[in-house]
């Protein structure tokens, strides 16, 4: 057995440890350990010769486990932005509201989709969203308000398509 693979063998149950503590779930746990372990091996050639392993493997499970959780709360507010609420159980009448609205919301176009999930879901500023896509943020006012508009025209069935504004 390589000198590598005990000094693995001997870091799993501490990621495993440290990955229950965060997750406070065993199976979550154990998939955050194997993600670690599998991002690990395929980085493998980014790590420094002299640094050490198991600080480099716990960093990368703490990162891992901070963008899995960055991701549940971008879901939490995406589904609370379609439903209005943020009720972990919503009612079948918000259920179905909210699927008319995400069928509504793919009906937009990409950049209507964009600019609502920026501001909308990933809370940035008009300011920061003006800066991304390198317009005034007047511009970026009133491309949101049609933006919402069109996505309630879409979700109370008014319009067929979203309509396109063609700008030279």
């Amino acid at each position: 057995m390589s000198e590598f693979d005990e000094q693995l063998r001997e870091i799993i149950p501490r990621l495993r440890r440290f990955a229950v503590s965060l997750t406070r779930n065993s199976s979550s746990a154990d998939d955050l350990v194997q993600a670690c372990l599998e991002r690990a091996l395929s980085s493998w050639g980014d790590k420094r010769a002299d640094g050490d392993l198991r600080a480099w493997l716990f960093a990368i499970l703490y990162r891992q486990f901070l963008d899995a959780h960055r991701r549940s709360r971008r879901y939490a507010r995406m589904l609370e932005f379609f439903t209005g609420r943020d009720d972990a159980e919503p009612s079948v009448e918000r259920t179905v509201i909210a699927q008319s609205t995400l069928q509504a919301f793919d009906r937009l176009s990409s950049e209507q989709r964009a600019l609502l999930l920026m501001v909308s879901v990933e809370g940035l500023s008009y300011k920061e969203v003006a800066e991304i896509l390198g317009a005034p943020i007047g511009t970026v006012m009133s491309r949101l308000s049609r933006a919402r508009q069109a996505l309630r025209q879409l979700s109370d069935g008014e319009i067929s398509s979203p309509s396109l504004r063609i700008l030279k």
